[in-house]
């Protein structure tokens, strides 16, 4: 009994051993924001991964609150965590990292999942799809120009709801691939090349295959590598430029999807290439589903322009929504461009009312070359920023800001010192 007693005591005392305190620190939000994302930089705290498990807790009035969070690793390990919900302007709320095991929740399984199925990649909440990313190649309809195929591009995306939101491959416009973000008008040592227009047979924009996979507690996402192939280029000149597409979606509680979309840009080309000025290409283009058009169909910028007058001007988000079969009977997405994209707030085509021959049918895009040419210099990277939140039922001008507000400004860390 004694043995016991003593192994007993022993296990506690190294359990108490084992817990470390590695940071305290506060998060200040300086503006309302929804399930703001937070990030804290691990340089410079004792913490390698041979101390086992970290564990987050919010220091409240009531003790300490265990907080979900996942570790990212590269050049810098960082540590994700949510600040669900609503979250008021000029609040603080301080926390603490420590070395244990996790003993305030014990489901870490990653809500969001990755699932491929057979030429896509999807990502899945509880067994709801979110979106699915196109990996494999896919061609047009029977008897129509082979020039039209395309991959690395997102469809459908779903609304919380089951509501497909997204059109690939419309009679009209072949070349449209739900989410997408080719370049039009660009320039290669004075030869021009369209990677958007598919039939003009110039150039198109590929997968090139995947750089990462991850799956956590609070996001869940990959990395593909996409490139733009310019067809009049000789031998292995082909490729004009090489993208990083990183998609990632946020393991928020609500029901409502939040997705960030980053775009990340190099060319290897000796000269670079010029992306000219245009009303169509580049940053993040989105097809609807055909069946929102001129009647069931609004757009509202955070400059309260309607959908009639949104085309040629700029905003920091704009909601776009539309009659669905969802409960709620009415769904969309929420875009959201993020300050340090060039052109920001940033110009838009948006298919006004009369668009495609009087149907109305919606299209909308985030076009940072709309205004100025902008030339993407050999070996340097040029990054675009997006966030969508997409939702079911309707959403208001009030919301769009909470959520750009957590978008915009990462809350500002500060660390204490650990007693």
């Amino acid at each position: 009994m004694k043995l016991k007693m003593l192994i007993i005591s022993l296990l506690v005392l190294t359990g108490h051993l084992a817990a470390q305190d590695l940071a305290k620190f506060s998060v200040h939000i300086e503006k309302e924001g929804i399930d703001a994302p937070v990030s804290v930089s691990l340089d410079g705290i004792n913490y390698n991964t041979d101390h086992g498990d970290l564990v987050l807790y919010e220091i409240t009035a009531q003790g300490l609150k265990p907080v979900p969070c996942q570790l990212e690793h590269g050049h810098a390990a960082r540590l994700w965590f949510l600040l669900e919900g609503l979250t008021r302007a000029n609040t603080t709320r301080e926390f603490v990292l420590k070395s244990e095991k996790p003993a305030g929740y014990t489901d870490l399984t990653a809500k969001v999942k990755i699932v491929e199925k057979h030429k896509d990649l999807q990502l899945v909440s509880e067994d709801q799809p979110i979106l699915s990313y196109r990996f494999g190649m896919k061609y047009p309809p029977e008897g129509v120009s082979s020039l039209y195929k395309r991959s690395g591009y997102i469809h459908p995306l779903w609304s919380p709801g089951g509501a497909e939101l997204t059109r690939i491959q419309p009679p009209d416009h072949y070349h449209h691939y739900g989410i997408w973000g080719p370049w039009t008008k660009t320039h290669i040592d004075g030869r021009e090349v369209d990677f958007w227009n598919l039939r003009k047979g110039e150039g198109t924009v590929k997968f090139a295959g995947f750089l990462s996979k991850v799956e956590g507690h609070i996001f869940s996402g990959f990395q593909a590598l996409q490139q733009h192939i310019d067809f009049g280029a000789p031998g292995e000149g082909s490729i004009a430029m090489n993208e990083i597409l990183d998609v990632r979606v946020w393991n928020t509680q609500d029901k409502y999807w939040v997705i960030d979309y980053t775009t990340s840009l190099t060319s290897p080309l000796e000269n670079g290439i010029m992306l000219d000025a245009y009303r169509y290409g580049g940053g993040l283009g989105y097809r609807a589903t055909e069946k929102w058009h001129k009647d069931n169909c609004t757009v509202l910028t955070s400059e309260n322009i309607d959908r009639n007058n949104a085309d040629g001007t700029s905003a920091r988000w704009t909601i776009v929504e539309g009659e669905t079969s969802t409960d709620e009977g009415r769904s969309g997405i929420l875009f959201l461009s993020h300050p340090s994209n060039r052109m920001h707030p940033e110009p838009m085509r948006v298919w006004p009312l009369t668009s495609n021959r009087g149907r109305g049918d919606m299209f909308f895009e985030f076009t940072p070359i709309r205004y100025e040419d902008w030339k993407i210099e050999a070996n340097r990277n040029y990054s675009l920023k997006y966030r969508m939140i997409v939702f079911d039922g309707h959403m208001d001008a009030e919301t769009a800001e909470r959520y750009w507000n957590s978008f915009a400004k990462m809350p500002l860390v500060e660390f204490v010192s650990v007693d």
